[in-house]
């Protein structure tokens, strides 16, 4: 292992960090010139320069590695490099007021960094604007991956940037592998921050004032789902509002390796685009299924508060069923609630169970959004397809494609990534439930699926009205580490606890 180059590398990613830090803290300092009580300066300045000096250290701990990173360190850089990032981002939610224990401030960090939007903050009006603005910020230099950056910036990598593409959860299909490496990196940076500059125009020209644009768009990009508000975009009670966010989740939540081909390729690229289209299709159908199930499952009829029109129950399902299978995790059931909110864990148990389909599933590969990727999905299905057909012909020789490219090794690994997701949950949901003895089997599971996917919401004590206030240390520990597990599919976490791999050359 070259610890040499491990921490030139870390370095620079701590210097990345407190360079974000320090724009927030920079808001900060603004707001207090201007009369702002609570604003969070001090926090953010002193994070800024214990992170600063952190990378620094690193720096010089590394200087004069000139290695190329190979794949052992690739490894370390892709696992750790996540767990290094929450941990300096937590500094903030503890030193700010009213501020976060230990164990609650990495949890919440944790979940900007992998885009899971699950928080532990209950009533967001107490804390600095400028704390929920490095929040949202968290959210978006995870979205893409910070790994991203790592390739399409700093230029000592080398082949090495090749290792990290692999090993980074969001980019592993053999799209990447076929093109230059770090070039991609660039072009998917390139739209990373086109797609965020339309949605800040665009949200501020429907009306959010910049503050609120910046952070939602954010937000929206990296399908993260935090909003400053408790009512999350339901605070805003705006169709054109949700409706441009469904857009961008939506573009967000396809591969950013399909827009990196039509740039260099063209519009040919559209007509291989299969996984897109299963996610459009996995859209659309199941918004028309729970329309019907609202209308004719009468939801909450014996409060009154149900949907006054068939034009409501659409547009609040088709937000919800975007926001959900993105993993973005924004809320909005404003036009349902007659005197209180009404969250989709009140819906139909049909609808519910349909929406936890839909955050198992998740967007595309290579996209922002958690999941288990509807490509792995389609893959997984054209298998068992091929199994059944071996059963009665068992000499078939089968080419299994996906996007017209030959699947290949990812084929292979599908459904043993399933079985392993499975597992996780198992012990997920019984290891909460020991951790939470007086708490749901429902929350405990869902908040099992809600962080391993990232998904943010879950059902019971964290549905989309709730959060994940009130759990104990160690069951903050637990998500917090199916929160990284989940946004680096499990292999990038695992063998991190491999001696082998620690071992100098």
């Amino acid at each position: 292992m070259n610890y040499s180059l491990l921490a030139k590398i870390f370095g620079s990613l701590l210097l990345l960090l407190a360079l974000s830090m320090l724009a927030c803290a920079c808001f900060a300092w603004w707001q207090e010139s201007g009369g702002e009580v609570n604003h969070g300066a001090a926090a953010l300045s002193i994070t800024t320069v214990i992170t600063a000096l952190s990378g620094v250290l690193l720096m010089v701990f590394g200087r004069g590695c000139k290695v190329e990173i190979l794949r052992k360190e690739a490894v370390v850089v892709v696992g750790f490099g996540w767990i290094l990032s929450a941990m300096f981002g937590a500094l903030p939610y503890m030193l700010a007021s009213p501020g976060l224990t230990p164990a609650a401030a990495m949890f919440e960090s944790m979940s900007g960094f992998t885009t899971t939007g699950s928080t532990v903050i209950a009533k967001l009006g107490e804390w600095p604007r400028a704390i929920l603005m490095w929040r949202a910020t968290t959210q978006w230099l995870g979205g893409l991956g910070i790994l991203v950056l790592f390739v399409a910036l700093l230029s000592y990598l080398g082949v090495g940037s090749k290792s990290l593409f692999r090993f980074e959860s969001s980019l592993r299909l053999g799209e990447a592998s076929q093109t230059q490496i770090r070039r991609t990196a660039r072009i998917l940076l390139l739209v990373y921050v086109g797609l965020t500059t339309i949605a800040i125009v665009g949200l501020r020209v429907l009306g959010m004032n910049t503050y609120d644009a910046i952070a939602h768009a954010f937000t929206a990009v990296s399908t993260g789902g935090f909003s400053p508000y408790d009512q999350s975009i339901g605070f805003f009670q705006s169709t054109p509002i949700e409706m441009f966010l469904v857009f961008i989740m939506i573009a967000a939540g396809m591969n950013f390796l399909f827009y990196a081909g039509l740039i260099t390729v063209g519009k040919q690229r559209l007509r291989s685009e299969e996984e897109g289209l299963w996610f459009l299709s996995i859209i659309a159908i199941t918004t028309g299924l729970i329309v019907f199930n609202l209308r004719v499952g009468g939801v909450g009829e014996e409060t009154g508060m149900v949907h006054s029109s068939a034009g409501d129950a659409f547009l609040d399902t088709l937000f919800m069923v975007v926001s959900i299978i993105t993993t973005t995790g924004f809320g909005s059931s404003w036009r349902a609630a007659d005197t209180a909110p009404l969250g989709y864990d009140q819906w139909p148990t049909f609808s519910i169970a349909l929406l936890l389909l839909l955050m198992m599933i998740g967007g595309c590969a290579g996209s922002t959004a958690g999941g288990i990727k509807v490509g792995r999905v389609v893959l997984f299905f054209k298998m068992m397809r091929q199994e059944i057909v071996l059963a009665f012909r068992p000499r078939q020789v089968f080419n299994i494609f996906l996007n017209k490219n030959p699947a290949g090794e990812a084929a292979k690994g599908v459904a043993f990534y399933i079985a392993l997701t499975g597992a996780v949950i198992v012990v997920g949901t019984m290891l909460l439930s020991l951790f939470e003895p007086s708490r749901s089997f429902d929350t405990c599971f869902s908040a099992t699926v809600a962080t391993l996917f990232n998904i943010g919401p879950g059902i019971g004590d964290v549905g989309p009205t709730q959060n994940f206030a009130g759990f104990s240390p160690q069951s903050y520990v637990l998500m917090t580490l199916l929160m990284v597990l989940g946004r680096l599919e499990m292999f990038a976490v695992l063998v991190l606890f491999v001696p082998a791999l620690w071992r100098r050359y």
